[in-house]
């Protein structure tokens, strides 16, 4: 069962902070230094090659991979997220999301336990927990970020994949492997869950914007919003298509197809 986010999000600051917070080891006098010796003066270092210098063509610039992976169209109650997925990075990871969001994968119900055969277990879901500059976190079919779809998988990390921009799409967990579906979607860049989370999609700006509204409703001390914010649907869309006409109610654009 996956614990609250919470707890494991902010592992790693935690962990710099109580590093920060330890006591410096107490360090033995060392005898006076000795005299100086002469020395002699090192020699220049040799100048940079031309074809070395970083703007020279001669350097490979590795840049960051775009996804080329399928669409996924979230429409929620707050409009419309339209995010790319990383199939070639996390092939693995967006297998077992789309699965899920389409119903071709079973999964158990967390409420029942009993299992679930052709039902699509995102549609309907809320997002439970919002943090303003941060993220918003939905995927849990009990809602309150304790739910799990019966089952448990490996972690995904690629290292040509950073939480280096606004709009990255990963897996949240409770620790190592122990991805199930629930997700997260950042307002915002933040390197430092770089190598804890698997991020397998990008979400276009106007996704980030709709991130951002949702970020700033009321919600309670857990961050849970205190009006939900439903996930009515979730399409995947594959590369090439048209996107599905946004419902009315959407603050998104009409269809377009995925470059």
């Amino acid at each position: 069962m996956i614990v609250a986010f919470r707890s494991f999000l902010f592992a790693p600051f935690l962990f710099a902070a109580g590093a920060l917070a330890q006591q410096s080891t107490p360090t033995t006098p060392t005898p006076s230094a000795p005299p100086p010796q002469a020395t002699t003066p090192a020699l220049p270092a040799a100048p940079t090659p031309a074809d070395q210098l970083p703007d020279s063509p001669g350097i490979a610039i590795h840049p960051a991979p775009e996804p080329s992976g399928p669409t996924v169209v979230f429409d929620s109650s707050m409009g419309r997220m339209v995010c790319r997925l990383y199939s070639k990075e996390a092939p693995s990871t967006v297998a077992n999301f789309i699965g899920l969001a389409q119903g071709t994968k079973d999964w158990a119900d967390p409420a029942t336990h009993q299992k679930v055969h052709g039902k699509p277990l995102y549609d309907g879901t809320t997002f439970h927990r919002v943090i303003p500059g941060f993220m918003i976190q939905g995927g849990d079919p009990l809602g309150d970020g304790t739910g799990d779809p019966g089952f448990l998988f490996a972690d995904e990390i690629s290292p040509d994949l950073s939480f280096d921009r606004p709009g990255r799409l990963a897996m949240a967990n409770s620790g190592p492997d122990t991805n199930g579906s629930q997700f997260f979607i950042t307002e915002a860049a933040y390197p430092t869950l770089d190598g804890h989370y698997s991020l397998f999609g990008q979400c276009d700006p106007s996704a980030v914007s709709v991130v951002t509204a949702i970020t700033h409703v009321e919600r309670d001390a857990q961050d849970k919003p205190l009006t939900p914010v439903v996930l009515n649907k979730v399409t995947i869309v594959p590369a090439g298509q048209p996107l599905p006409a946004a419902p009315a109610a959407s603050a998104a654009a009409g269809a377009s197809t995925p470059q």
